[in-house]
């Protein structure tokens, strides 16, 4: 059926049983081997209704449309068709149409069914998108629940197959071993230096490789910027019959589909990001170059912000890229690392949804009426993101507490948008959708300062910006206001606090612009930028850090402005609370919006119990003011065991609370509070009952043989007691303390009040060393008892009579 013959024609077969016999398959199949265009096309006789492949990127989806259709003898739009976000490309007519991913999810919540559709083939799944993941999750149940005649097929070249297969109740995994050609691989022969720039490596690279390598080239980068200093530093010193073409999603449909076309004359050398691993047949390449980073989003669940990250290649991604070069005819991959620094590379690249912000995902569990524990996910997603990706949308309104999709959250999931921007059109309506369609992009102005309003004039006079995103932003908010409604004018400021309530930051006092957002995290902006002297302003984008993050783009915003939209949200906060450069309570009123204090007065009729309160936070700090008492009594009472209260410092401080709130007198100094006693408190944890018992078993004194009482010293590692060595004569058990016979340290002293013997046994003493101590204390006080058995001898501590 297929010219030319490529290595997946070899396992259509098997494909196709193994779907009419399980309904389900996962397929594993090098780069190069022709899975995306020739699987769809291989099973259009064997499905009934629509087959339905998602393709990771809309260049992909395009092109691999495109190619099935040429196949046909036919154009996009007839028995194949694509369908991508703002572009589509189908008919009555269209039997296979190619998706990116996100489309799957509309289709799953509009018509669970999935009506008319007979089959879902997720391609190059190993890239493990979150999109993919949700779609592969509601499409398994919905083929349990509902569609058990619906096929389905996992395509991958490097993904792990056997967790999928397990996924998928054991599907088939179909094996495509061969290659269409072979792949030379070479390495550095040593690392590149600390002190070199990657994009300074990369292009020695390339010039070496396309120097060295017939054919063109496609060079792997991780991002615009690494892209655009790469080809500056390659113009001008590239062979003359080489073309430079960068290629990356931000560009235009043309300008992606020249990077990919055959050349008309000469070579040409593609830089591009990742959009290029997979699905992709660009026209003569046979040299890959590999820089060895990809960029990837990273969330921080703590402070609510993504970040973009380059970070070394995984094992998989390079071997992805590798395989680019042998789609043609036999190839070469440089890669920019040597053999031996392979070794430390991880295996796969983590699954978008281990690091992603899970607010688009949490919002779809809500609208499909599941939790993350009712889907099958190959990777569940991490319970910390999640829950604060629901906590975002209870704040917006689109959750309820119990998880239910409100109506609000139903019509933000009906938006192609973050469930952010998505709550702002549908609060601000048609003046929002120029805004959420910048927001949606990258920034146009790179370096312009930080003011997000700059950008938005860039759309009447777009000056020195980038004309490309400004086209697109025009064409996005154009979709995008489409059946808003009119409301009444709002400022950048406000639509932007709709978006970001979490993100309205408050300057803090001192000369620097560091700013306190509502969400509690702190940021910063440049001391020269116009907007670093506003008092108030909404952050839309900053560098992710968890601390003190660095400000990107912002707009100012008015208090009375902040107030319209949040007044129900801004309340007066009574608080009594340490302060430690003053050491000491302060009580005041502050009114607040989230953690941003508005306003702040003193609290001059705070009530005791409130100041109380407040002197307990200076003591978690400043610790407990132990006495010798307190500290006697406390070592005591751990003798007693687990049955008694833990009077450790620790739980002490984290239970001051419910036991010192009443005994500390009005201290409100860290003076005061140092002078306190608390023993009469650490008295009071002890009913009537455990201090009898306390007092029997622990007591503060031990009664030595003639009926002296000796304090017990329990500051140590061992409670101590001290004692005339005559006063123990005739004691043959050694003396304890506590329900588990804790053994006294007893310090035995000469008639001098010197200590001549220390002991925990004093059975044992007796035995062995108390002949030593005799014979020498006999002679220094022979008027004092040293019987030759003090076992048998009374206690005392008087001296022998006269003439005895």
């Amino acid at each position: 059926m297929f010219t030319p013959r490529l290595p997946i024609d070899d396992v259509l077969g098997d494909l196709t049983d193994a779907l009419a016999t399980h309904g389900r398959a996962v397929l594993m199949a090098p780069p190069g081997a022709g899975k995306t265009t020739r699987v769809p096309l291989a099973l259009l006789p064997l499905i009934e209704g629509k087959i339905v492949m998602l393709e990771p990127r809309r260049l992909a989806a395009r092109t691999a449309a495109e190619r099935m259709a040429e196949t046909l003898g036919e154009r996009a739009g007839e028995t194949v068709g694509y369908r991508i976000r703002g572009e589509a490309k189908v008919s009555k007519a269209t039997r296979i149409e190619v998706v990116t991913e996100g489309i799957l999810t509309r289709m799953l919540q509009t018509d669970p069914e999935l009506t008319g559709i007979g089959a879902i083939i997720f391609d190059e799944f190993h890239e493990r998108s979150l999109n993919a993941d949700l779609g592969l999750a509601l499409t398994w149940e919905v083929r349990q629940a509902l569609r058990d005649d619906l096929a389905l097929v996992v395509m991958s070249a490097t993904l792990d197959a056997a967790p999928v297969a397990a996924l998928l109740d054991d599907a088939p995994v179909i094996r495509s071993e061969g290659r269409a050609y072979p792949v030379e691989t070479r390495w550095l022969d040593a690392p590149v230096p600390k002190t070199q720039r990657l994009e300074q490596a990369v292009a020695d690279l390339t010039l070496k490789a396309v120097a060295e390598a017939e054919g063109s080239a496609l060079v792997f980068l991780p991002g615009e910027g690494e892209i655009r200093r790469v080809q500056s530093l390659l113009e001008g010193r590239v062979p003359p019959d080489c073309t430079l073409r960068p290629l990356f999603g931000a560009m235009k449909f043309a300008d992606q589909r020249a990077a990919i076309a055959p050349t008309k004359a000469g070579r040409k050398i593609v830089l591009a990001t990742s959009i290029a691993e997979t699905s992709l047949t660009i026209e003569d390449v046979r040299i890959v170059v590999d820089a060895g980073r990809a960029r990837r989003a990273r969330f921080d669940p703590a402070s609510g912000m993504s970040r973009l990250v380059t970070e070394r290649v995984s094992k998989a991604e390079a071997e992805q890229r590798r395989g680019r070069a042998g789609r043609v005819s036999e190839g070469v991959c440089y890669r920019l690392w040597t053999k031996g620094e392979e070794g430390a590379l991880s295996s796969f690249a983590p699954a978008e949804i281990e690091t992603a912000d899970l607010t688009g995902l949490a919002l779809e569990l809500a609208l499909w009426g599941a939790s993350e524990g009712d889907l099958a996910f190959l990777t569940p997603p991490p319970p910390g993101p999640l829950g604060e990706a629901r906590a975002l949308l209870q704040s917006l309104g689109a959750m309820r507490p119990e998880g239910r999709i409100t109506e609000h959250g139903k019509a933000l999931s009906a938006k192609p948008l973050h469930p952010r921007l998505a709550h702002m059109l549908q609060i601000a309506g048609q003046q929002a959708a120029d805004l959420a369609a910048m927001l949606n992009e990258r920034d146009p102005l790179r370096g312009a300062g930080v003011d997000l309003s700059l950008r938005m004039r860039a759309l009447q006079s777009p000056g020195t910006a980038d004309r490309g995103v400004i086209e697109r932003v025009k064409q996005e908010a154009k979709r995008l206001r489409q059946g808003l409604p009119h409301i009444e004018p709002m400022s950048l400021g406000e639509m932007a606090a709709l978006a970001y309530p979490d993100r309205v930051g408050l300057r803090r006092a001192g000369d620097q612009p560091r700013y306190l957002l509502s969400g509690g995290k702190g940021a910063v902006m440049p001391e020269s930028d116009d907007l670093a002297s506003a008092r108030l302003i909404v952050v839309t984008d900053t560098d992710g850090a968890a601390r003190d993050a660095r400000i990107r783009q912002a707009v100012q915003i008015s208090e009375g402005e902040l107030r319209g939209l949040y007044g129900d949200q801004i309340a007066w906060h009574e608080v009594c609370d340490w302060d430690r450069r003053e050491k000491r309570v302060v009580a005041r009123r502050r009114e607040m919006f989230g953690a941003l204090v508005l306003d702040d007065r003193q609290w001059k009729d705070a009530p005791k119990e409130a100041l109380a309160r407040g002197a307990l936070v200076g003591l978690r700090q400043i610790g407990l003011p132990w006495s010798d008492a307190a500290k006697r009594f406390a070592a005591r009472v751990h003798l007693m065991g687990d049955s008694y209260p833990d009077m450790s410092e620790e739980a002490l401080l984290a239970t001051l609370e419910d036991w010192l709130l009443p005994y500390l007198k009005g201290a409100k100094t860290e003076a005061a509070l140092r002078a306190l006693d608390i023993t009469d408190a650490l008295r009071a944890m002890l009913d009537w009952d455990q201090m009898q018992r306390l007092d029997r078993e622990v007591p503060g004194h031990f009664e030595s043989p003639v009926g002296r009482k000796l304090p017990i010293d329990y500051s140590g590692e061992h409670p101590e007691v001290t004692g005339r060595l005559q006063e123990f004569f005739g004691t043959t058990r050694h003396p304890t303390v506590g329900p588990n016979h804790v053994p006294l340290k007893v310090v035995l002293t000469s008639p001098a009040h010197r200590p001549v013997q220390v002991t925990m046994d004093l059975p044992n003493f007796w035995k062995t060393s108390y002949a030593d101590v005799r014979k020498d204390m006999r002679g220094r006080y022979p008027k004092h008892p040293w019987p030759e058995d003090p076992t048998e001898a009374d206690p005392t501590l008087r001296a022998k009579r006269r003439g005895t």
